[in-house]
Parts: structure tokens; C-alpha cells; sequence
């Protein structure tokens, strides 16, 4: 049975086809066309300097943690393509966004975000401190500083009370999911602090990431096996972290693999090179003929708006990986090359005639759109030149941007766990809500009359 909307979309597929995304990895201004046409469509959905509007936000559906991954996106476009154009919109939402305390944790997202959210933000950091991103002025928070205060108040709410430690889904208590370890929090400390190790060459960096490590093979979120690794969800503190939800995702398999990557490049411990191995092998479960796919959810076409951007990161930490490890290059860049050739080829939808798909599989544009489509494609792009630049700088052989061990906690030292409200509180809000409520209806009641 033919329904409407796959008429639609076959129609829009082949009136689309001819506009795809020209792209030629053995032609550089190939490559620089193609990026910055789909780096436009990424900006697209960037409403942060519109009026009335918040800096560093994009458009909804689209949370907070995105933002900060889609600055991590066009951190790399500048990097690889040496293209500056949105130079100055990256750094001002980079810097808008730190919060009071230069922590990542802002006034309007507070309540809300949870610890993977922060880390996102701490990434997009680092990988400033890396590539050497304009530096801000001294009055202003530096890139590594903002790093390490990402690192710091996440490493201080690490909890030892259930399950013998990890980090929780959320910051606060409130928060659904304030129960639930997942391995995309644990890993993201795991991986922040494998690249603190090598920037700053501090060895209490290698043993953070040491301990969360083995915590996340202790509860089973990292496989036991010996030639492949793969990374599984979360577990619930309910159940003493015995019941793993065993979805597999690229960007946790892309944050433990990096952050080996990082750790063996910088201790040269044969272990850490065992063990990205492991996950490198592991990785092929999410390539169809070297083609990238969300392997949880986009064969059922279920991928949320949050999970239709894993792809992005996944190949961010694939071409950092390839940087640092000679050994895995043939294998990822044969899978960034040809995922790249796909998304371009999938970059043929909507009115602009390159909007990104999800399935680039699929002949031609899906009919899906988005920021994570977008930044997905451009991320397998511009990573295809992963190996024509310099590996990520260091304090030692380049990189300028400079931080402090205490970072994140001179400012509020005994407020970086999460909040508990008791039941005093609940009550005096409840009065307060009780008190305001009734103000507003004698206000409305004196308005009618």
C-alpha cells in the first residue's frame, strides 16, 4: 500500500537527488563547498541571536546538552576546513553560557540539566583548548579552566553511597532519571579526564580515569569481552546496578574509545592501547558497508531528536582517535570516508535542495531533517581531513590556553552535589504557591470588576 506521505517522499527524493551535496575527497574545494554548505543548514537552526532570544540556544525541539555539542560541531569545521566564518558566533556562546561559577551550569538550564548536559559543554571546552581557539581576554574564563571545572564538580558528585560508586543521570533530585547511572555521564567524565591528562600532563587525571573505568566494567556498562568492547546504557540504583539496559549507542562506544585513545597516546600503557583496539573492533555494529547508523533506533525509524545527533559526536571522536592512534587510521577513515560520501549523497532534501537525512543508506534524502542530521554529516565531512592536521595540542607542545587544578569549586565548595528538598521546603513552597495563587485571582477579580 502506497500512502500519502511515501508519495510525498518519493516525489521529494527524486526532485531532490540532482541537488545533492557534490563531493570529492581528492578535490579540496570539494570538500570546503560541501562543508560549508551543510554548515549553513546547521546554522539554520541557530536562533540565539535573534531577539528576545538566548546565546548559545538553537531553535526547539532542541535541548541545552545539543547546543553544546553542535559548538563541539563547528569547533571542527573551523579546525579542519580553516574556515573562520562563525568564529565569533562560537566563542560568544561559549562564553555566554559558563554560568556565574564558569562552571557550565547556568542560571536558565539550572534546574534542569543533568550531568552528560554539563560535559557536553566541558567537551566543546577542551577541544577549544586543543585546537588553540582564540583565547578569551584575561578577565574572561579560559577554555582549559572551563574544562577543568566540567571535571571538578562532576568528579565531586561522583556517588560512592549506591552501587559503590558512578555518577548519577542527573545533578539534581528532582530531575526523572536521578536514579539512573548511565554510561553517557560516567563516560563523558571517563573521557574528560583522559584529555586533562594529556593537555596538562597530570597524573590525578589518569587515575580518575582509571577509577571510572573500572567502575563501568564492574557493573557490566563496558562488555567483559577480550577482542570486542561494547558500551550498554545505564543501570538503575533500585536494583543495586544489576539490570543493564543493554542499548547500544555510537556516541558512549565513541567516548570510551577516544578516551583510551587519549590515555595510551599520553602513558603509553599498553593497556589503554588494548583496550581502544577493543572498542575500535567493537565499533563495527554500527556500519552497514562502511556506512554510519544509529544501530538502537534508526533500522525502526524511532530516533528522537536527541538520538538523530550521536552520529556527530561518534565521528568526532572516531577522526581524534585515527589522530592519535597510527594503528586504527585504515579502519576509521575507511568508514569516514565512505560515510562521508553517503551523507553527501543524503544532503539533497528540502527547499535548499542539501538539507541532511538520516539514513544515508537510503538513496538520496529520507525525508528526516534536523540539527542532528546536519551536524552529523558535517562532522563525517570535515573529519575526512582528520589526518592533514595537527593531532590535538597540549600544554607542553603548543596549546596556550591555561586553567587551574581547582577549577569550578573556589566559588560555591558545598554546593556541587545534587539538592535534596526536605520536606520543610516542600511545605513553605507549598505556601508560598498557596499565597501567590490566591494574589493572582483577587488581581484578576479586581481587573474584572
Amino acid at each position: 500500500m502506497v500512502t500519502f506521505h511515501s508519495l510525498l517522499l518519493k516525489i521529494s527524493v527524486i526532485t531532490t537527488i540532482t541537488n545533492a551535496v557534490s563531493l570529492n575527497l581528492n578535490d579540496s574545494s570539494s570538500l570546503d563547498n560541501a562543508a560549508a554548505l551543510v554548515a549553513y543548514g546547521l546554522m539554520d537552526y541557530y536562533n540565539g541571536n535573534q531577539y528576545g532570544q538566548t546565546i548559545g540556544m538553537f531553535s526547539d525541539p532542541y535541548y541545552w546538552w545539543e547546543a553544546g555539542g553542535a559548538w563541539g560541531c563547528m569547533l571542527d569545521y573551523w579546525y579542519y576546513m580553516q574556515n573562520d566564518t562563525y568564529n565569533d558566533v562560537i566563542y560568544e556562546a561559549l562564553q555566554y553560557q559558563t554560568g556565574d561559577d564558569n562552571d557550565y551550569i547556568p542560571l536558565n538550564q539550572s534546574t534542569t540539566e543533568g550531568n552528560d548536559d554539563q560535559a557536553f559543554w566541558g567537551i566543546a571546552a577542551i577541544t577549544a583548548a586543543e585546537r588553540n581557539f582564540t583565547n578569551p581576554p584575561p578577565d574572561k574564563p579560559q577554555w582549559l579552566y572551563l574544562a577543568q571545572a566540567v571535571f571538578n564538580t562532576m568528579a565531586l558528585r561522583w556517588d560512592s553511597d549506591t552501587c559503590n560508586g558512578g555518577l548519577r543521570w542527573q545533578i539534581f533530585v528532582w530531575n526523572s532519571g536521578y536514579s539512573y547511572k548511565n554510561s553517557v555521564s560516567n563516560g563523558a567524565l571517563f573521557h574528560i579526564a583522559a584529555r586533562l591528562a594529556r593537555y596538562t600532563g597530570n597524573q590525578s587525571y589518569v587515575d580518575w580515569s582509571e577509577k571510572v573505568y573500572d567502575w563501568m566494567l564492574g557493573t557490566g556498562l563496558i562488555s567483559n569481552g577480550t577482542t570486542y568492547k561494547f558500551v550498554h546504557d545505564g543501570v538503575n540504583i533500585e536494583t543495586n546496578c544489576t539490570d543493564i539496559t543493554p542499548y547500544q549507542w555510537t556516541y558512549n562506544q565513541g567516548l570510551l574509545l577516544a578516551g583510551c585513545a587519549y590515555l595510551y597516546n599520553f602513558t603509553q600503557d599498553e593497556k589503554w592501547l588494548i583496550r581502544t583496539n577493543q572498542f575500535l573492533n567493537g565499533s563495527g555494529v554500527f556500519f552497514n558497508n562502511s556506512v554510519i547508523y544509529e544501530a538502537a533506533c534508526q533500522p525502526n525509524k524511532n530516533c528522537n531528536n536527541d538520538q538523530r545527533s550521536f552520529k556527530a559526536y561518534f565521528a568526532r571522536f572516531l577522526g581524534v582517535t585515527a589522530q592519535l592512534l597510527p594503528s586504527t587510521r585504515d579502519t576509521i577513515m575507511q568508514w569516514i570516508d565512505t560515510s562521508a560520501y553517503a551523507a553527501a549523497q543524503a544532503c539533497s532534501g528540502g527547499t535548499d535542495g542539501h538539507t541532511c537525512g538520516m539514513d544515508w543508506n537510503w538513496n538520496g534524502w529520507d525525508g528526516y531533517y534536523g540539527l542532528g542530521e546536519q551536524m552529523a554529516a558535517l562532522e563525517f565531512m570535515v573529519n575526512t581531513r582528520a589526518l592533514d592536521l595537527p593531532p590535538p595540542y597540549t600544554s607542553s607542545n603548543g596549546g596556550s590556553s591555561t586553567g587551574s587544578g581547582a577549577a569550578g569549586t573556589e566559588q560555591k565548595p558545598t554546593n556541587l552535589g545534587p539538592l535534596n528538598i526536605t520536606a520543610g521546603s516542600k511545605a513553605g513552597a507549598g505556601i508560598i504557591t498557596c499565597v501567590v495563587g490566591i494574589s493572582i485571582l483577587a488581581c484578576s477579580m479586581w481587573l474584572v470588576v
